[in-house]
């Protein structure tokens, strides 16, 4: 198994954390977003990812794109220990805190979104880093409140375990830090974040960790 990813991509951060939790070893690869032009946008890249965009996981010939997408594929064939609860309701509730970080935050403060304000629209820094800003706190503010409402709570998004919603707010939660976002509207979340990363599945997928990291 082979994952093609960079270090400081949020979602390439992501499935590292699902890999360790499964117990999965694979194969790293690291792909420069910025070095040449960005490998990612080479053609025996695209060949494998379309998109254009990290991660990208092969397995067995095949190539899997979109974090959650791998990540779910990685549930299905190593479903011990479950990043999903058992309950379907459960389910829904913990899939929604996933796609509200991948959906709702994630896609605005993204290196080809941020890219187009700078280069194509020519924004100064200063409202770049506000746009990030405003949408990211105001996805994890949001966010606080759905964990704050689920019934089985506990050390993390959704009980006593981690879950595939855990494994989306961390590296926000690094990319939030980055942006200097105010957290202060989502302290439960970063009690969560600080629980998460004393596990070693998580604290080992650290973008500081990688051996691409500057």
């Amino acid at each position: 198994m082979k994952l093609y990813n960079f270090f400081r991509s949020s979602a390439s951060y992501r499935v590292r954390i699902a890999l360790n939790l499964k117990g999965v070893s694979y194969q790293y690869i690291p792909i420069h977003l910025r070095r040449s032009g960005g490998e990612h946008h080479t053609p025996a890249y695209r060949a494998m990812n379309p998109q254009e965009l990290v991660p990208t996981l092969e397995d067995g010939g095949r190539f899997f794109t979109q974090s959650l997408a791998i990540i779910e594929y990685l549930e299905e064939r190593y479903p011990e220990p479950p990043l999903l609860p058992r309950d379907p309701a459960d389910r829904a509730t913990v899939r929604s805190m996933a796609l509200g970080v991948a959906c709702e935050i994630h896609p605005l403060q993204n290196t080809r979104v941020v890219s187009y304000l700078r280069d194509v629209l020519h924004h100064g820094d200063e409202d770049v880093n506000a746009w990030i800003r405003h949408w990211v706190t105001l996805g994890l503010a949001a966010l606080e409140q759905q964990v704050l409402a689920v019934p089985q709570r506990g050390r993390f998004c959704f009980g006593t375990t981690p879950s595939l919603a855990d494994i989306f707010l961390v590296p926000q939660l690094y990319n939030a830090r980055r942006f200097g976002c105010d957290l202060s509207v989502c302290p439960t979340l970063v009690q969560i974040d600080q629980a998460c990363c004393a596990l070693p599945a998580f604290a080992d997928a650290a973008p500081e960790k990688q051996p691409d990291a500057e």
